[in-house]
């Protein structure tokens, strides 16, 4: 399976901007929502869990007026050998090496920068890479992790 990450726009089903209704009715599409902020309202973070493929959606809401998706973490699938793609301008960004995806992204133009905290951003697509999380995903010789596990698609980054 093929997920698209569409900069500016979202991921698979869901869209920046999208109404908090439309979201959660996605959301089941996709998983269970597991966490969610008390009172089951925005502002917050709705995790959504996908189990046939191991990975997560999380959903970011902004406080404000408007109930409106501001943010979308993808966060990589735990199995290795799922069949599923997330395709950033065709790349796969969870298997192709942190130390190349860079590289490949300013050849297309696009400045990637690393900011203070650790992350990658390329803020022309409005997207944060990072490759720090807890679980078991594959390393170097050195113990750094081989490929990105966490995208971040917001309308501001």
């Amino acid at each position: 399976m093929d997920v698209e990450i569409r900069p500016h726009i979202g991921v698979g089903p869901f869209r920046l901007g999208m109404p908090f209704g439309d979201a959660m009715a996605g959301a089941r599409t996709w998983g269970r929502v597991e966490h969610s902020p008390e009172g089951g309202r925005p502002p917050g973070k709705y995790v959504v869990v996908n189990e046939t493929y191991r990975f997560e959606f999380v959903l970011l809401f902004e406080a404000g007026d408007r109930e409106e998706l501001t943010g979308i973490e993808v966060w990589r699938f735990r199995d290795e050998a799922a069949d599923i793609r997330f395709l950033l301008e065709g790349i796969d960004v969870f298997r192709t090496p942190a130390d190349d995806l860079p590289e490949i992204l300013e050849e297309r133009g696009h400045e990637v920068v690393e900011s203070d905290y650790g992350f990658e951003e390329v803020t022309d697509l409005g997207l944060r890479l990072a490759n720090n999380s807890s679980f078991d995903y594959p390393v170097d010789e050195d113990g750094d992790p081989l490929y990105y596990d966490y995208v971040l698609l917001a309308d501001r980054i």
